[in-house]
């Protein structure tokens, strides 16, 4: 069996205070439990550390070699314990991040200046995938996932959330005409995602519902490829506004069907398997990207 710290914390405190009475005050502990930690690191060590007297305690010769390293393994966890509070203060170290690659491109690539001169001393790692992936696997930190979590054995916090809009380009909108109703949309080019298939009903409403469900005549796996698809006049979209709000602004896209949208939030979270409490790393990350989203 292996001695504990509260073990050797005691042997020292005994020999540098002088006696067993003023560890236990100093330890803010009682005689007898000062007293059988003691016992219980000589029968581990299966030596005699400490002769005791009625009026003195001396060390054996066991006793003094063994006091020499005590102090330095107590030193040591000080120091790692100093060094865990410095780094509450000033984060510090890798972080992963994973995220898909919209997401990455238009709202944490523009955030990492500003977070590299917040945290100098913070390690970014990013990583893009438009699938979901196993967090263990990947050796990733955080994950950024849009949209309704599936995954229940993972802890998640809320970063913010995005509407759905429905775009076009105007040189498409030139080229076949702005459509007028939902059922126009049967007549023109649709770009849709490959998977999910979710992805692919729109927040419009029509004769049957609040969902219309698009057959594309252009696929992509990732948002941002339709992004640009859409931006060359290929044909109409369906995004969220974190990937063209830049987009929307210069006139680049334009939406369509306003007054047919039905408000859709898409949902935003980080996620991570923790049990305990999170890094400082992770925890001012998180809080920087929040704090900017809100301000959107």
């Amino acid at each position: 069996m292996k001695s504990t710290l509260d073990e050797l914390l005691a042997f020292v405190t005994v020999v540098d205070s002088g006696s067993v009475t003023a560890a236990a005050e100093q330890l803010e502990q009682t005689v007898s439990g000062i007293s059988r930690a003691l016992g219980r690191l000589e029968e581990k060590l299966q030596t005699t550390l400490l002769r005791r007297t009625t009026r003195k305690l001396e060390l054996t010769e066991e006793g003094g070699v063994f006091l020499a390293q005590a102090r330095k393994i107590l030193e040591s966890v000080d120091q790692a314990e100093e060094q865990m509070a410095i780094r509450r203060q000033r984060p510090s170290g890798r972080l992963r991040i994973n995220a898909a690659v919209p997401f990455m491109l238009h709202v944490v690539v523009p955030l990492v200046e500003g977070f590299r001169q917040a945290y100098p001393e913070i390690d970014l790692e990013l990583n893009t995938n438009d699938l979901y992936i196993d967090l263990l696997e990947e050796r990733t930190d955080i994950a950024i996932r849009i949209g309704t979590l599936r995954d229940s054995t993972l802890h998640a916090r809320p970063l913010g959330h995005n509407r759905l809009r429905v775009l076009a380009s105007p040189a498409y909108l030139k080229r076949h005409g702005k459509p007028k109703t939902v059922d126009d949309l049967a007549q023109h080019s649709l770009l849709g995602f490959t998977q999910p298939e979710s992805l692919n009903q729109w927040p419009l409403r029509h004769a049957q519902g609040d969902r219309y469900t698009i057959s594309p005549s252009l696929q992509a796996s990732s948002g941002e490829t339709l992004r640009q698809l859409a931006l060359a006049g290929q044909g109409i979209i369906c995004l969220a506004d974190f990937m063209t709000r830049a987009d929307r602004k210069r006139g680049d896209l334009v939406q369509l069907l306003m007054d047919d949208t039905v408000e859709v939030l898409q949902p935003i979270h980080a996620v991570y398997y923790r049990n305990t409490q999170l890094a400082s790393r992770i925890t001012c990350f998180l809080d920087y990207v929040a704090e900017r989203m809100g301000e959107e």
